[in-house]
């Protein structure tokens, strides 16, 4: 009784260590399809409702999440990751993941159904989608477990960890788990707006895929596929109002900018006086191009100062911000201008179009074509948004 009543009911994450005895207290207390359920609710939430590399990380992670929770609440857990990512596995259905130990204890049962004979992995690729021109805005991957003559092995009932990772230049873009639960597995549908345009070098992609059986994890790697480079991830462009003038709140005398006028008198007792009409606003002499061909040139020769007073963009935030080496601009180590357009204009605003090509400091180099809004302040051209087209 004393050894029964010391027993715990939810989680401690103090350790590795507790983690793995309060799970096993709480297993013990449950009926046996119970403790199948709660097993496999474990898993679902160690392999996708945490982000950690590692059995050891992922075990970490997995104990910051469930720390204090019990049985009830772990699984409504794993009922809402299996739905958010996909996964046709309910807390309330029978078991069907085989037998499931997050603790890594990977020795084959009596009857294991992850306990798959297979020999290799290998992979069907197809593009889906039409972006309206005709070209996919997706790539279907679906992996297979094959015998010694390439044919698809027979298995079900199974859970199977399916990893997808995907790369460009041997740089990692993304990663996408699923369970293959028998070998009509639909795989994973990869979508180009999830992979950055930045970080694609020659609209190709490398992919590899894992599937992971009692008994050995299976590789299966496909290099160069295309994509469609207009379908891939770009970051949106802020909106800003191109003819936006910051007021102050009096009347800027334009001989004399650094001299205001109050607006109302100060003294209320003195004699109201009409208050001036306020001037109008300079005309830029300047042509727009010139403002964005001189802030590319700074940037290029990374003068950033002066290319960040060039602008006034409250979506680069401040100087450090505009100007840091891993985020900002500088990172850039050259820049290449190829065609600089005007594509409207007025006495308040501007829109520049730029095709350009861009240099970091690690060699890679990008084509971009821009588009710059451009407002008029106090005469002079300031770049006041940036957009990046596909």
């Amino acid at each position: 009784m004393l050894f029964t009543a010391c027993k715990k009911d939810h989680v401690d994450a103090t350790n590795t260590k507790t983690l793995q005895s309060s799970i096993n207290d709480m297993t013990s207390s449950l009926p046996t399809i119970k403790q199948i359920k709660f097993n496999e609710a474990l898993y679902i939430l160690k392999t996708f409702g945490v982000d950690a590399d590692g059995d050891i990380n992922e075990l970490k992670a997995l104990g910051q999440l469930i720390n204090g929770k019990k049985v009830p609440e772990i699984l409504a857990l794993a009922d809402e990751v299996a739905q958010k990512n996909g996964i046709e596995w309910a807390s309330t259905a029978p078991p069907s993941l085989g037998e499931m130990n997050i603790f890594g204890d990977d020795q084959a049962k009596e009857s294991d159904p992850n306990d798959v004979r297979a020999s290799s992995l290998s992979i069907i690729t197809r593009p889906t989608g039409d972006d309206g021109a005709g070209a996919p805005t997706a790539l279907q991957i679906v992996p297979r477990l094959v015998d010694n003559a390439g044919n698809p092995v027979a298995f079900t009932g199974a859970g199977l960890e399916a990893t997808l990772e995907v790369f460009s230049n041997g740089e990692k873009l993304a990663t996408a788990k699923n369970l293959m639960q028998d070998n009509n597995f639909k795989g994973f549908n990869l979508k180009f707006s999830s992979i950055p345009a930045a970080k694609v070098i020659d609209n190709k992609i490398d992919i590899t895929v894992s599937v992971k059986t009692t008994a050995k994890t299976f590789k299966m790697s496909k290099i160069g596929l295309d994509v469609n480079p207009s379908a891939l991830k770009v970051p949106e462009a802020p909106k800003v109002d191109s003819t936006a003038v910051n007021q102050d709140p009096a009347v800027i005398d334009p001989n004399n900018p650094g001299a205001t006028t109050p607006t109302t008198p100060t003294d209320p007792n003195a004699t109201t006086t009409p208050t001036p009409t306020p001037a109008a606003p300079k005309q830029p002499t300047a042509d727009p191009r010139t403002t964005v061909n001189s802030f590319l040139n700074n940037v290029s020769s990374q003068n950033l100062k002066a290319a960040y007073n060039s602008s006034n963009n409250p979506s680069w935030g401040s100087y450090e911000s505009f100007s840091n080496p891993n985020s900002g601009f500088g990172a850039v180590k050259n820049v290449s201008v190829k065609n600089i357009t005007t594509t409207g204009s007025n006495a308040n605003g501007a829109s520049v179009n730029a095709t350009y090509d861009v240099t970091d400091k690690s060699g890679k180099t990008t084509s971009l074509k821009v588009t710059f809004g451009l407002k008029n302040v106090n005469g002079d051209w300031k770049i006041s948004s940036y957009k990046i087209n596909p």
